[in-house]
């Protein structure tokens, strides 16, 4: 997601218009069942990132409030939960970005982890003077729902520690991974992709920051492993032929690297510049997290600064790459394609 003093140009572009080898928009009859895309329908959310817990999965989301023409106002999070794909409970706010003392606001992407009996909670706001620009946080909680608080007292990554960046917003969209042996890594960018280590404790960076930027990359990374495979999807954008952010990925056999750039994921989302993938499984299936911006609620339409959290199932090829995937309106409402 990016910074309300980025280009204005981005509050007039409408999507599904671009040629792919993807497809962007498929062309099904509006879904109303359970299951079916938009999966929030209460609110404008963005920005999703899974989380299962036993027999449940949670979803942290971005709440977009904008009014008119604005941006990105974000101000909190939301959490939502399901044990069927179907149906979401709601569990209301479980934080504001100004619970963080030293920020100055802007809720934006985050995502959530658990690890020791507790539930790390990592997002991007917007600094105060003594450290300006775009900032990672990170909160703590006893139960996935909350409630979650500032579990440092200050930033975790801030604007001077990546200074590699053309702008004051490169550190946002914060991914969080543990690997089979314990290690948790945080990845996080907007233009350059970063990754670090981190402490056992989970609020502290332990080593150095690496670049990892892979092809196209525009932000909103998203860390998973499949077997022996490590995988980094983001949004991604060819300025070259794209108008609009798509989903790229790349594969790994170490989380350090050698990233392996795959190509393209999915297409771009409806009437939105931005996505943003979150990708998990549950049960038996995996899933792919979007947004786009075509739920209307009231007389407010869906816009650049006006999401709506999407769904679809996610597929492997045998050699362990992922599976072109196509936007819905249908989602999970549907059985998956054998």
């Amino acid at each position: 997601m990016k910074n309300s003093s980025g280009p204005k140009w981005l509050a007039s572009i409408s999507l599904c218009a671009v040629t792919l080898t993807v497809p962007a928009c498929a062309q099904l009859k509006p879904g109303n069942a359970a299951g079916a895309n938009p999966i929030i329908r209460d609110k404008f959310t963005a920005d999703p990132a899974p989380l299962v817990v036993g027999d449940t999965l949670y979803l942290y989301v971005g709440h977009d409030e904008a009014q008119g023409d604005e941006m990105f106002t974000m101000r909190d999070w939301l959490v939502y939960s399901t044990r069927d794909m179907k149906t979401w409970a709601q569990h209301g706010p479980i934080m504001k970005a100004k619970d963080f003392k030293w920020a100055k606001g802007d809720a934006w992407a985050s995502q959530a982890i658990e690890k020791n009996g507790k539930f790390y909670f990592y997002a991007a706001v917007a600094h105060d003077d003594t450290h300006p620009g775009m900032a990672i946080a990170v909160a703590v909680s006893d139960k996935p729902t909350g409630p979650f608080v500032d579990a440092r007292g200050s930033a975790l990554v801030t604007n001077e520690m990546t200074p590699k960046g053309p702008h004051n917003w490169e550190d946002i969209d914060p991914t969080v991974f543990t690997d089979d042996d314990g290690t948790s890594w945080l990845a996080w960018g907007n233009g350059n992709c970063y990754i670090a280590k981190l402490k056992s404790n989970m609020i502290d960076i332990d080593g150095p920051i690496r670049e990892i930027t892979p092809s196209h990359f525009e932000e909103g990374p998203w860390l998973h492993k499949r077997g022996k495979l490590y995988y980094l999807s983001y949004a991604s954008l060819d300025k070259a032929t794209q108008s609009a952010e798509h989903v790229s990925y790349s594969t790994a056999p170490s989380i350090t690297g050698p990233w392996t750039y795959r190509g393209l994921l999915t297409g771009p989302a409806k009437n939105s510049f931005t996505i943003h993938p979150g990708i998990v499984q549950f049960k038996e299936n995996w899933y792919l997290f979007l947004h786009n911006a075509a739920l209307d609620i009231g007389d407010m339409k869906g816009a650049a600064g006006r999401r709506a959290v999407t769904v679809e199932y996610l597929q492997y090829n045998p050699d362990g790459t992922m599976k072109p995937v196509m936007q819905t309106e249908l989602g999970v409402s549907v059985p998956r394609a054998r």
